[in-house]
């Protein structure tokens, strides 16, 4: 797996101060996609055990509340076995920090069985998230007052909830 970008103390990509990892290759190709550099699978530096060593790094303060995985697309198979030990990783490192994940495929097309994006790592990489942002980027649905998201069919899952509850529940914290 490649990566484009790794921002320390980022602000705009879920609650808190985070770090975000954008990882490299995208399908869906949405018409209007703020990096589309970023669909080329081998854009940028490999993700390598430095990489990690890295990003565990910069999890470690307090004032950090967690890790945001976007692109690219995180739930592209080839990347979601990538980050899968990443993941475990970072959960057993910091269990009180929050992962939230980015993809332009929706909760439903990860779960269908024989879908592209599925593969032998979503369910557990699904397991390991606090909050999924969904759906493809919309250009005729571009909303700027939208938090977390660029259009309004991106959905905001709080995959707690939603494990516990067994239907969809959005995150909505004000």
């Amino acid at each position: 797996m490649y990566y484009g970008e790794i921002k320390n103390c980022d602000i705009a990509n879920g609650e808190g101060v985070r770090v975000s990892l954008f990882v490299s290759g995208c399908t869906n190709r949405c018409k209007g996609c703020f990096q589309p550099q970023t669909w080329d699978f081998c854009y940028g530096q490999p993700f390598t055990a430095e990489t990690e060593e890295t990003l565990l790094a910069m999890l470690a303060p307090d004032y950090i509340n967690g890790l945001t995985l976007l692109g690219g697309d995180p739930f592209e198979p080839e990347n979601q076995r990538a980050l899968l030990p990443f993941l475990r990783r970072v959960r057993e490192a910091y269990p009180r920090k929050t992962i939230w994940a980015f993809t332009g495929f929706t909760y439903e097309q990860l779960l269908e069985a024989g879908s592209h994006p599925r593969c032998e790592a979503t369910d557990e990489l699904l397991a390991l998230l606090d909050v999924l942002v969904d759906g493809p980027f919309e250009e005729k649905l571009h909303d700027i007052s939208l938090r977390f998201r660029g259009s309004s069919n991106q959905r905001l899952i709080d995959m707690n909830e939603t494990r516990r509850s067994g239907v969809v529940v959005l995150w909505d914290k004000n």
